[in-house]
C-alpha cells in the first residue's frame, strides 16, 4: 500500500485515537462509548474522500483501540503509510536561499522526512528563521526575522498553544516598494509540526508572507 497519509493528518488520527482511549477509561456506558467511536471514525474518514478498500480496513482500526499501548501500536503502524515531505538536501536549500550568504542549514541526511508538514529552523547568530514549504508540488523558501516573545501563545500556523516567536519577512508590496508581513508562530518549528492538525493554518501564513 502506497503512503497516503500526510503529516498533519497522522497527528490527526493519533489526536482521535487518544480520546478514544480516555473514552475507555471514563465511559461506562456503551452506547456512548459507540457513539464515540463512531464521530472519531467518521472524522478521520472524512479527510480522505477517495479511499481504497485496504486503506479504508487499516483506519479502521482504530475503532479497536481500547488503551495506550494500542494507541501506541496503531500510531506506529499508520506511520509506514505516511506521505514524507519532499527530500531536501543542503544544495537545494542554498538554491531556495540562493541570496543567503552563508546559510546555515541542519543535518538534512538526519531528517525523517515523514515528520514534518513544513522544514523550518532558527539562526541563533543571526536572528533568523528559515522555511521551506510545498505549494503545489513546488519547494519554496520563505525567511525573515524570529523575535522570542518569552510568552505562550496560539501559533499562527500550528493553532496550538506553544512558546511563540515574532516571525517577520519583507515581502514585495509592488514593482519598487516592500512591506513586513508577519505573525506569531511557534519559535521551535519541531513542536510546530508535531502539533499540526491540517493545512488550513499554514497555507494561510505562507499565503501572508509571500503574495503581494
Amino acid at each position: 500500500m502506497d503512503p497516503f497519509i500526510r503529516n498533519d493528518q497522522y497527528h490527526f488520527i493519533t489526536f482521535q485515537t487518544d480520546s478514544l482511549v480516555k473514552g475507555h477509561a471514563n465511559i461506562k456506558d456503551g452506547n456512548v462509548l459507540d457513539a464515540l467511536k463512531s464521530n472519531a471514525l467518521g472524522q478521520v474518514l472524512h479527510l480522505f474522500p477517495d479511499l481504497s478498500s485496504d486503506q479504508k480496513a487499516l483506519l479502521g482500526k482504530m475503532v479497536e483501540v481500547k488503551d495506550s499501548s494500542g494507541a501506541a501500536r496503531f500510531s506506529a503502524e499508520l506511520e509506514h503509510h505516511v506521505i514524507p515531505f519532499q527530500r531536501v538536501t543542503a544544495e537545494k536549500a542554498k538554491k531556495l536561499f540562493s541570496k543567503v550568504k552563508k546559510l546555515k542549514t541542519p543535518d538534512f541526511g538526519e531528517i525523517d522526512f515523514r515528520r514534518y508538514s513544513y522544514l523550518g529552523w532558527n539562526d541563533a547568530g543571526s536572528g533568523r528563521k528559515y522555511m521551506i514549504v510545498d505549494i503545489d508540488g513546488k519547494l519554496t523558501g520563505i525567511h525573515g526575522t524570529i523575535r522570542s516573545s518569552n510568552k505562550k501563545g496560539v501559533c499562527s500556523i500550528c493553532n496550538r498553544i506553544e512558546e511563540l516567536g515574532l516571525f517577520m519577512a519583507r515581502v514585495k508590496s509592488s514593482k519598487e516598494t516592500y512591506t513586513d508581513r508577519g505573525n506569531y508562530i511557534c519559535y521551535d518549528s519541531e513542536k510546530c509540526n508535531q502539533n499540526m492538525m491540517t493545512l488550513d493554518h499554514l497555507n494561510k501564513f505562507v499565503a501572508q508572507v509571500t503574495k503581494y
